[in-house]
């Protein structure tokens, strides 16, 4: 009787433990969501120039062309005669309900501006994911199988090549090569999967690069564990041991980059789809924020931050089912 009830008290004590680590990581994913929208706004309303002149100008009126009268008329249509924090109170309410306001350059709805381009920047971003993980995972697999020591050493040199070339410079280098030389892929636009072949390869690349590298000396600390050695003991053979436990144990701090490495990928497809031309989310951020639309920027990065936090929350609570020690360590104090 007094074993089950120790057992009853312990399961309680888990889901106890499992519950504020949920929350607690729920209450700091809203935290982050609401201060990348807060300092958005106010860097934005601490960029040199006046906002009402751009978007006249944007709209082909020169704004010493008007008089007071109109001035103030311009204000009032682009919600510019309030205050700052007003501005900001009101446009974080709207935002809190999904409505972003409309773009003040393009008038039209910020929401229908993302409709049409977020279908672009996802095919992007989820194929340069994709790619990524490929072929970090497989670089790293293949450099902890091999045992020809110059290859490995080879192979394990790729990953610091691969992050120190500059993004921008190896997109160009792809469109000279593969689009101009050999015709393989399209060099710009948006004309199907094949456009996206280039763009997803070059923002794949770095991602890459650093799955790479960190699983790579997540296999050097492996190889040296006790259940390796009890592994081979049982006759297993190498590619046995790396697939059933090597691999699975040197894995888990991916988990933590795959999170981190999509705000790289939606950051970085700003200049991907700059150099490549092609119409998504991040030629949108770029084309606003030199616009001072703060509507479309604010939405942007709320997107943005949102995907960035729910992946980050999802591998978050991943954690503790891979690894339950997590959700029950004492804290420190």
């Amino acid at each position: 009787m007094d074993r089950r009830r120790v057992r009853a008290v312990q399961r309680h004590r888990d889901r106890s433990a499992m519950s504020r680590y949920i929350l607690g990581r729920i209450a700091q994913a809203l935290l982050v969501l609401w201060g990348a929208y807060s300092i958005t706004y106010f860097i934005l309303y601490l960029l040199p120039g006046d906002t009402l002149s751009i978007m006249l100008s944007a709209s082909g009126v020169e704004i010493d062309s008007l008089s007071a009268q109109d001035l103030a008329k311009a204000k009032l249509y682009y919600g510019l005669d309030r205050g700052v924090f007003e501005q900001y109170f009101d446009l974080l309410w709207g935002a809190i309900h999904g409505d972003f306001g409309n773009s003040l350059t393009l008038n039209r709805p910020v929401s229908e501006l993302l409709v049409e381009r977020l279908p672009q920047t996802l095919s992007l971003a989820g194929l340069a994911i994709v790619l990524s993980l490929i072929g970090g995972i497989g670089l790293a697999y293949l450099t902890a199988y091999v045992r020809w020591q110059p290859l490995k050493v080879a192979l394990s040199r790729l990953p610091s090549l691969g992050f120190s070339v500059p993004v921008f410079w190896m997109g160009l280098l792809f469109i000279q090569l593969f689009a101009f030389s050999l015709g393989w892929f399209p060099a710009t636009g948006n004309q199907g999967f094949a456009s996206l072949i280039l763009p997803a390869v070059t923002l794949a690349i770095p991602s890459a690069a650093v799955y790479a590298q960190v699983l790579q000396r997540g296999f050097q600390g492996v190889w040296k564990e006790p259940y390796i050695i009890t592994a081979y003991a049982k006759g297993l053979t190498r590619a046995q041991v790396q697939a059933r436990h090597a691999f699975k144990n040197a894995a888990l701090p991916l988990l933590t980059l795959i999170g981190l490495q999509v705000g790289n990928t939606v950051s970085g497809a700003v200049l991907v789809e700059t150099i490549f031309a092609r119409a998504g989310v991040g030629r949108l951020a770029q084309e606003a924020v030199l616009r001072q639309d703060i509507p479309v920027v604010l939405a942007i990065v709320a997107v943005s931050a949102a995907a960035f936090v729910v992946v980050n929350l999802i591998v978050d609570l991943l954690y503790p089912a891979l690894d339950p020690r997590i959700a029950h360590t004492p804290k420190v104090s």
